[in-house]
């Protein structure tokens, strides 16, 4: 018989034996896994039932239906389109429409809301109060009823097209139908002005790099900006009028009952994008505006005790540190705005959301189209992020 040391050195010996449920590790992965097999079959039951579903009333499944004839007009198309052109084409013009209203959208609120920002922060009484009311009113009314205004109430009431209203010595043509301005031609050789564009934009970059370079080095500065202005303008008209002024205007003309020739902008078109421009100006207005904030003063007297005038110590020292508070939030108002391009649906505007609604209505395929919905507007969101991550990146302080 063994001894009570023996028995306890021997049980010193022996590691208790310990279940694996205890093991951190393994109660993870089998959580996972049952979590995966959870969500697979709410995957599985929901798409037998909508199988079901469109089986019961005789719909087929796939895209194929892109290809069938659409039967319906679109007030607006970037691309030629008619009634007789299939469902895929009106889908791209529809998606085509919302790019176009998101990218001037965002350009333009991005302006108009700095501008509000630092009017914010202006030391004008009347300046800073106007301001503080414009984020106060934008920022509490629903961006469909300003829509509604700016339709409705402001672009509606307008004069009918035989009464419109001109503007620029009879240039552009203001009416309850749009605005009317000359529309460019674009003759051979045109290219080549684009080519132009290009080159200045790239000449223009790589002055900005050296210019860069240059004040680390030598702590002078070269005016890079002023320089790629001066060269998207001296290129291109150089161009032009090299090739023989391959790009001519066709100008509006007022008959007796309506507007023939120029290029007519619809008005739902306006009243979106205005809405979209002064309701997300409000946000980002509040963004910059706090950014600004966010710098220790003591980087604007650190400025202006070297002699630099106020606006640029804003641009020079102030905006560039402003910037990595900026971005993050600016980058969910760009994504906000582009999403909230869908309440075009309220005033007529032919974006990808009303053209796929409508596509949705007459083939009864929403799953197909509900997903390219989904799948179109999660790349554009994607795309936008990726983008402003990078140049988050590009303008963020190096430590050293």
């Amino acid at each position: 018989m063994s001894t009570l040391a023996e028995q306890t050195a021997s049980a010193r010996r022996e590691p208790p034996k310990v279940s694996p449920l205890n093991d951190p590790r393994v109660r993870g992965i089998i959580s996972q896994v049952a979590l995966l097999a959870f969500v697979l079959f709410l995957v599985w039951g929901a798409a037998s039932n909508a199988y079901e579903n469109l089986r019961a009333q005789n719909i087929a499944s796939g895209f194929g239906f892109l290809d069938n004839q659409a039967n319906f007009a679109l007030s607006q198309a970037l691309i030629p389109y008619a009634e007789t052109d299939s469902y895929g084409r009106a889908f791209v013009a529809g998606l085509l429409n919302t790019l176009l209203v998101a990218a001037i959208g965002i350009v333009l609120a991005s302006i108009l809301g700095v501008l509000i920002g630092l009017a914010r922060l202006s030391s004008n009484l009347v300046v800073r109060t106007l301001a503080t009311w414009y984020v106060e009113v934008i920022r509490n009314l629903p961006l469909v009823l300003q829509l509604m205004f700016w339709y409705t109430a402001v672009l509606q009431p307008l004069p009918n097209p035989r009464d419109s209203i001109s503007l620029f010595g009879g240039e552009v043509f203001l009416n309850n139908r749009g605005v009317t301005l000359p529309k460019p031609l674009f003759h051979e050789g045109a290219i080549w002005i684009a080519g132009a564009v290009l080159l200045a934009l790239a000449i223009g970059f790589a002055l900005s790099r050296w210019s860069k370079a240059r004040q680390m080095a030598t702590g002078q500065t070269f005016p890079a900006g002023l320089a790629t202005l001066g060269l998207l303008v001296a290129l291109p008209v150089a161009a032009f009028y090299a090739l023989g002024q391959p790009i001519s205007l066709e100008h509006p003309q007022l008959g007796r009952f309506n507007l023939t020739g120029g290029l007519r902008i619809i008005p739902e078109f306006i009243a979106l994008l205005l809405g979209l421009v002064f309701y997300t100006a409000g946000f980002i207005a509040e963004i910059v505006r706090a950014g600004i904030q966010a710098v220790h003063r003591g980087q604007s007297e650190a400025a202006a005790a070297v002699g630099l005038r106020p606006g640029l110590t804003t641009r020079l020292v102030v905006m560039p540190q402003a910037l990595r508070v900026i971005i993050p939030p600016l980058t969910s108002q760009f994504l906000n705005l582009t999403k909230n391009s869908t309440l075009a649906v309220a005033i007529g505007y032919p974006d990808l959301f009303l053209v796929a609604g409508t596509i949705n209505n007459q083939t009864g395929q929403a799953i197909e189209v509900i997903a390219m919905i989904m799948l179109t507007y999660l790349t554009l969101s994607l795309a936008t992020s990726g983008f402003m991550n990078w140049y988050n990146q590009r303008v963020a302080l190096v430590e050293r």
